[in-house]
C-alpha cells in the first residue's frame, strides 16, 4: 500500500486529531523528549500519616475489614476452589488472564516473561522499552501479575476462612514497589495497567486498614508510591483519552476520579476529582452508544466498563457525588444490552470481540465466562434490586455493601431486539437464541467478522465464535482469530473481510447497509447486508437472512454474494464457515447448504481452533460449504441423533 493510502487509512482509524497526537507523541518518546516529564528520583513527601488517613479517607465500599457484617453465598464447591486458588497463589502459581495457572515462584521478580523466560531491563526508563517485540514476546505476561488482580483470591480466602492474610498482601505490594523503581522497567509502560493496580491496592488498604501489618513505614511506602504512579497517569492520560479513546481511557480516568476521593490529602486531590469526572462523562457518553452497545465491539470489554462505573458510581455516591442523568441513562441501557445477550442460566455471553482475558475486580466464585456478578451489581445500582435472584453471583454486590433481597424476585425479560447503532442483534425464544453481528463502523473495528453468527440452544453455545487467543501471537495464529475465518460468515477465497494492518488496524472497514429484525407468524427473523472485501472491490455485497423458528429447533441461513456486473473479477470460491461446538452431532444437530440450482453443496470438516480466554486455544471442528454459487441456503436443525454418516465424518476429520 502506497504511503498516502496508508495514512488516510491510519486516519480512519485515528481521527485526524489522534493521529496527529500519536505522531507527535512517538517522535517526543523516540527523541527522548518524552522521558523528561517522567521522573526517576522524587522528593520523598509525607503527605498524611496513617492516623490521618484513617480519620479523613474518603468513603470505600466499606470502613475496613472488621465493619464487613459476615456474609457467605458460597457452595461447598466453591469453598473449596477458593481453598485451592489461594493455596496455588501462596506458591506462586498466578491465574493469567482468568485461564492458565502459571508458576512464577515464591519470589517472583515482577520482570520476567514467563513464557519466553526473557527478564526486561530495569535500569531502562519506561520510554525505552518496546512493547511489541518477538524477542521478549507478549508483554502482558509481564503485566499480568502487576496488575495484582489476584489480591481479590487472598482476601475472599482472608474473610471467608477467617484467617488474616495482611502480612501476605502487604508483602506483595512492597516488594512490587522495592523491585520497581518509579518509572523504570516495563511496569510503568501501560497506563491502563497503573490505574489498575492502585485501585486494587487501594481496596487492599482499606480492607487491611486497622492490621498491626500496616505499619507507619509500610504505609508510607505505599503511599508515595501511589502518588507517583497517580502522577504518572495524569501526565500521560491524553494518550489514551486522544490517541486510543477506548476502556484504556476510562480505566486511567477512573483511577483519577476515585484516588482524588480517597487520597483527599494529595496536593492534586481535588483537581483529580474534578477533571476524573469531567472526562468520565465524556468517555462514557462517546465510547457507549446510544443503543447501549460499546465501540470496542467486544462483549468482554464491555464488562470492563461495567465494572469500573460500578465501582465509579457506587464510590462517587458514598463520597457525595453523582453523574449526569444522560451518562445514567446510558449506562443503564448498557447493562439492558449485555442481559438481552446472555444465556442466563450460565451467564455466558457470545464468544465474541476482542478479548484479553481481564476481569479487573474478580469478587466471587463464578468462572470466567459468567457475566452476572458485574451486571448484577450494576443493575443494582439503579434498580436497588438484584437481576438473578439468590446465588454465588451475588457476592460482588455483597463486597461494595449491600444486602440483596430476593423477595418476590422475576426474572427481567430476555426478547428478540434490534441494537442498530452498534450493530448487534438478537433472535430469541424460550428455549434458543441467535446472535448476529451486522455493523456500520465510525469507531475502528477489531475483527474481519460482518454477519456472523451464533445460535445458542439451552445453555450451550452451538455455532459459536472461535474467540480472540493472543493480540501478539504468531501470523498464522492473528490472521485466523482476527480474521474472518474464526467467524461463521461467508469468506471469499482466503481473504479476510477488510485488509489487515499492522497491530489493530484494518483498512476498507465493512460497513452495514440496511438491517432490521421482524416476527412472522412462525419464526423471528434477521435480514441485512453489508459492504465487505473493499479492498477486492469497494461495491461487494453479503446479503444474509437468518430464520429462527418458534416450534422447532431449526434455522434458516439464506447468503447472496452481490458482485457488480461491470467489475472484471476472478472467479471467487465462497466459503461459508460454521465453527460447530464439540457435541453439535451428539446433540443430534443436522447441518445442510444447497446452492442456487438446489443442489446440496458437500460439507468439509476441518480442524480449527477455539480459544475461550486469553493465551488458551483448544482443538476444535470447522464445517465449511465451499462453493461457487452466489446464492446459498443452510439449514441447522436438532433432530434425535447424529447419522451414521455425520457421525464418520467427524472421526475421519479428527485422523486426518
Amino acid at each position: 500500500m502506497n504511503p498516502v493510502k496508508q495514512t488516510s487509512h491510519l486516519i480512519q482509524n485515528m481521527g485526524w486529531r489522534g493521529f496527529i497526537f500519536r505522531a507527535t507523541y512517538e517522535f517526543r518518546r523516540k527523541s527522548g523528549l518524552l522521558k523528561s516529564g517522567y521522573p526517576t528520583k522524587v522528593k520523598v513527601e509525607k503527605f498524611t500519616d496513617l492516623a490521618g488517613w484513617k480519620r479523613t479517607g474518603g468513603k470505600f465500599f466499606f470502613p475496613s475489614k472488621e465493619d464487613i457484617k459476615k456474609f457467605d453465598v458460597l457452595t461447598d464447591e466453591a469453598r473449596i476452589q477458593l481453598k485451592k486458588e489461594f493455596t496455588d497463589i501462596e506458591q506462586g502459581k498466578i491465574r493469567f488472564f482468568n485461564g492458565l495457572v502459571m508458576d512464577l515462584g515464591r519470589d517472583y521478580d515482577w520482570l520476567t516473561n514467563p513464557e519466553t523466560g526473557y527478564k526486561y531491563d530495569i535500569n531502562k526508563h519506561w520510554t525505552k522499552i518496546k512493547d511489541f517485540d518477538p524477542a521478549s514476546g507478549d508483554i502482558k505476561y509481564v503485566w499480568e501479575k502487576s496488575r495484582f488482580s489476584y489480591l481479590y483470591t487472598i482476601i475472599r480466602y482472608d474473610f471467608h476462612y477467617g484467617i488474616d492474610q495482611s502480612a501476605f498482601v502487604l508483602n506483595e505490594i512492597t516488594s512490587w514497589i522495592d523491585k520497581n523503581p518509579l518509572n523504570f522497567g516495563p511496569n510503568y509502560m501501560s497506563s491502563q495497567e497503573i490505574a489498575l493496580r492502585l485501585l486494587n491496592w487501594t481496596f487492599a488498604l482499606y480492607y487491611y486498614k486497622n492490621s498491626p501489618q500496616l505499619t507507619e513505614e509500610t504505609f508510607q511506602k505505599i503511599i508515595h508510591s501511589l502518588y507517583w504512579q497517580a502522577k504518572h497517569i495524569e501526565k500521560n492520560i491524553d494518550f489514551s483519552r486522544i490517541a486510543v479513546r477506548n476502556n484504556h481511557a476510562i480505566s486511567e480516568c477512573a483511577a483519577i476520579y476515585l484516588i482524588g476521593w480517597l487520597y483527599p490529602f494529595f496536593p492534586e486531590s481535588t483537581q483529580w476529582q474534578e477533571n476524573g469526572k469531567e472526562w468520565l462523562e465524556e468517555e462514557g457518553l462517546y465510547q457507549v452508544y446510544t443503543d447501549g452497545s460499546f465501540l470496542q465491539f467486544s462483549m468482554n470489554y464491555h464488562r470492563i466498563v461495567v465494572q469500573l462505573f460500578t465501582w465509579i458510581f457506587y464510590l462517587g455516591k458514598k463520597n457525595g457525588d453523582i453523574f449526569s442523568i444522560e451518562l445514567n441513562k446510558r449506562l443503564k441501557t448498557s447493562v439492558e444490552f449485555l442481559y438481552q445477550h446472555q444465556d442466563v442460566s450460565t451467564g455466558h455471553m457470545p464468544n465474541y470481540g476482542a478479548n484479553d482475558g481481564s476481569l479487573f475486580f474478580p469478587l466471587n466464585s463464578c468462572e470466567y465466562r459468567d457475566f452476572r456478578p458485574q451486571l448484577n451489581a450494576f443493575y443494582n445500582y439503579f434498580y436497588q434490586k438484584t437481576l438473578y435472584g439468590a446465588g454465588i453471583w451475588n457476592e460482588d454486590l455483597m463486597w461494595y455493601g449491600y444486602v440483596p433481597t430476593y423477595t418476590n424476585h422475576v426474572q427481567a425479560e430476555q426478547k428478540s431486539k434490534a441494537y442498530k447503532v452498534g450493530g448487534f442483534f438478537v433472535l430469541r425464544d424460550a428455549q434458543k437464541f441467535a446472535f448476529i453481528r451486522c455493523g456500520s463502523h465510525k469507531d475502528r473495528p477489531s475483527q474481519a467478522d460482518n454477519l456472523h453468527v451464533d445460535i445458542w440452544l439451552n445453555g450451550k453455545n452451538i455455532i459459536r465464535d472461535a474467540g480472540t487467543y493472543k493480540y501478539n501471537a504468531s501470523p498464522e495464529d492473528t490472521k485466523f482469530f482476527m480474521g474472518t475465518a474464526s467467524h461463521n460468515t461467508i469468506q471469499l477465497n482466503d481473504y479476510d473481510q477488510m485488509l489487515k494492518g499492522g497491530r489493530f488496524i484494518w483498512y476498507h472497514w465493512s460497513q452495514a447497509l440496511d438491517v432490521d429484525i421482524f416476527e412472522q407468524a412462525d419464526a423471528n427473523t434477521f435480514q441485512g447486508k453489508a459492504q465487505v472485501y473493499g479492498h477486492v472491490h469497494p461495491e461487494i455485497i453479503h446479503f444474509r437472512k437468518v430464520k429462527q423458528y418458534k416450534n422447532e429447533i431449526k434455522w434458516k441461513i439464506e447468503d447472496i454474494i452481490q458482485f457488480p456486473a461491470e467489475a472484471k473479477l476472478p472467479q471467487f470460491t465462497k466459503k461459508q464457515i460454521w465453527n460447530i461446538s464439540p457435541d453439535f452431532f451428539d446433540l443430534g444437530f443436522t447441518i445442510t447448504t444447497r446452492d442456487q440450482f438446489g443442489k446440496e453443496v458437500e460439507p468439509i470438516i476441518q480442524d480449527a481452533f477455539y480459544s475461550t480466554t486469553y493465551g488458551v486455544k483448544e482443538p476444535s471442528k470447522q464445517i465449511i460449504f465451499e462453493s461457487s454459487s452466489d446464492f446459498l441456503q443452510t439449514v441447522i436443525e436438532q433432530k434425535a441423533t447424529a447419522t451414521a454418516e455425520q457421525k464418520g465424518m467427524v472421526a475421519a476429520a479428527a485422523a486426518g
